[in-house]
């Protein structure tokens, strides 16, 4: 900042204060009526020379904290345009993995005066600073609406994941009067969201979508080649299905579900060697029930008594023979 102080803040006071509507002559107020302790971003950079601060203090003989009066009229003194644009950068990456510097370096060689930055994905719908971002941009546009503002990325795959979010960000855009500019790829440049600019943004949706499905079908083609070759991804299960037969037949002799866990071992993963938690197979048990039901079939098979030839009959077993005993042979009628 070339001014100093004083001059800055005589400066900002030649302006009427768009966000709380202190008159030119007066420093900006707070919303409980007092003096604020610094003016307003979209007063101040009404001023040219001061849109790269971030913040203007109140000189200490405005009083700041006090209650806030009108002060003494000021002839307001055009300020001279400046044909330097606003840029208000954005940049993301989808995991802390993946690094951000290269994109910061580029935004700031751009010359943005202000750069938002997150770690986040693109299937997380709200994103803070990407709000933030627009908010200041659009605060920057409303403060000064001859001055060109400028929404600065790295690439045009940092704002959104699909076709919808992207049209979604260009109406903003649009009904803001603010730019885009993409730093990088083919499309590289400034484009303004109306006239030309709208068909602009139309086509580049079409064409991330389609090449978001492109890379959908090839992901779904691989799996199933890998499927075909016995690999169908996903974790291993904790409890397999010989460890789920073994397990019931203990529940069915009544060994408590925690004393079957201790006595089952995990095969496969990083847990193989332990023994599964008590809560995994009680939702396998459950599982394996729900699945017999929806089916109309028994959980496990009926066992079958190996009976020795000195044990006694059973009732089934009696009515049986005497029902097979009175059933006439049926080569009796060929005797004859």
């Amino acid at each position: 900042m070339d001014l100093t102080p004083d001059q800055a803040a005589l400066a900002v006071e030649r302006h009427d204060c768009p966000n709380c509507d202190a008159p030119a002559g007066s420093a900006c107020r707070t919303r409980g009526g007092k003096t604020a302790a610094k003016y307003h971003t979209p007063r101040f950079v009404l001023v040219p020379a001061l849109r790269e601060e971030l913040e203007i203090l109140v000189p200490a003989d405005r009083l700041p904290g006090r209650a806030w009066k009108q002060g003494a009229a000021l002839a307001i003194v055009p300020a001279p345009r400046t044909e330097r644009p606003v840029r208000i950068g954005y940049a993301r990456t989808s995991t802390a993995r993946q690094e951000l510097a290269s994109q910061l370096e580029a935004l700031h060689r751009a010359e943005c005066h202000k750069i938002f930055s997150e770690q986040i994905s693109t299937r997380i719908r709200v994103r803070p600073e990407l709000e933030k971002a627009l908010a200041l941009a659009r605060q920057f546009k409303e403060a000064a609406p001859e001055t060109q503002v400028i929404f600065t990325v790295h690439e045009l795959k940092r704002l959104a994941r699909n076709a919808a979010e992207l049209m979604t960000l260009s109406a903003e855009l649009q009904a803001g009067g603010i730019q885009l500019e993409l730093l990088t790829g083919p499309l590289t440049g400034i484009y303004d969201p109306n006239g030309m600019g709208a068909m602009f943004f139309a086509v580049l949706a079409v064409a991330g979508q389609i090449e978001r499905n492109y890379i959908r079908e090839k992901t779904l083609e691989g799996q199933v080649i890998a499927a075909s070759k016995g690999n169908h991804g996903g974790r291993p299960k904790v409890i397999d299905d010989d460890m789920l037969t073994f397990a019931v037949a203990l529940k069915d002799k009544g060994v408590p579900v925690p004393e079957i866990a201790k006595k089952l071992t995990i095969k496969v993963g990083k847990n193989a060697g332990k023994n599964p938690s008590v809560a995994s197979l009680y939702r396998a048990l459950a599982e394996a029930e729900n699945a017999a039901a929806d089916d109309a079939l028994p959980l496990r098979p009926k066992p079958v008594r190996i009976r020795l030839p000195e044990d006694p009959l059973t009732p089934e077993e009696i009515d049986l023979r005497e029902r097979l005993q009175s059933q006439p042979h049926p080569n009796t009628g060929n005797l004859s």
